[in-house]
């Protein structure tokens, strides 16, 4: 049966197609098409498992609400609004992110009081002065944070070498695409717009990768 280990790295290239669709076209099939590609795979991982992989469905929300949340951020128009409710869903699919890591691992304490302290020096000093809608700065920090505890909780994550580098690889692609947008939305800064879209995909195909190589051993190779 071809949906089979060699099956799922079939459907991750079409995510990479997707992805490439994504970012060359308005079309939402196509954006959310890498998030989607991922969601089919972790169908199908569980239902050929032979043994419990229920902290997989945490990845599965995150995805779906990264979809929804792409929606708003792509029909948001300059509404401040809209923008809080895209931070809102991004910020449930840190959540999934973040316990799945911790369902595999635990926080990695050093590092992610480092990371806090210069997400919060880069949110007070570059981002902080330019906001002028409370609700949309305290949606902001509150995202920041449960991005910096994600990528800790990535960080502690006890897997093998190419299970946990794709999925810190990941969440480090989400931010960073994040770091972007906050950048272009707040402080007027475009020079690396290009990089947003391209990096919030490729995030996608990376974690998923990162579950195809820790079910590899678990999933049947014949009937």
């Amino acid at each position: 049966m071809w949906l089979k280990k060699n099956g799922l790295y079939v459907l991750l290239g079409v995510s990479v197609i997707l992805a490439i669709l994504g970012v060359s076209t308005a079309n939402f099939i196509f954006k959310s098409g890498t998030a989607g590609m991922g969601i089919l795979i972790i169908l199908i991982i569980n239902a050929q498992a032979k043994k419990s992989v229920k902290d997989t469905w945490w990845i599965l929300a995150a995805f779906l609400f990264s979809i929804i949340g792409d929606w708003f951020l792509s029909n948001m128009n300059g509404d401040s609004l809209m923008f809080v409710k895209g931070i809102a869903l991004f910020f449930l699919a840190h959540v999934g992110y973040l316990l799945y890591a911790l369902f595999n691992g635990r926080i990695k304490g050093m590092f992610t009081g480092i990371l806090l302290a210069v997400y919060l020096v880069f949110f007070f000093l570059v981002l902080y002065p330019t906001f002028t809608d409370v609700s949309l700065m305290v949606a902001s920090l509150i995202y920041l944070l449960i991005s910096c505890f994600s990528l800790g909780a990535a960080m502690g994550m006890e897997r093998n070498t190419k299970e946990k580098w794709s999925y810190i690889f990941g969440i480090v692609l989400i931010i960073f695409s994040d770091t972007i947008i906050a950048f272009k939305e707040f402080v007027d800064y475009h020079m690396f717009d290009f990089l947003i879209t391209p990096t919030y995909y490729l995030a996608h195909i990376f974690i998923t990768f990162s579950l195809i190589k820790r079910f590899e051993s678990i999933v049947p190779t014949s009937n």
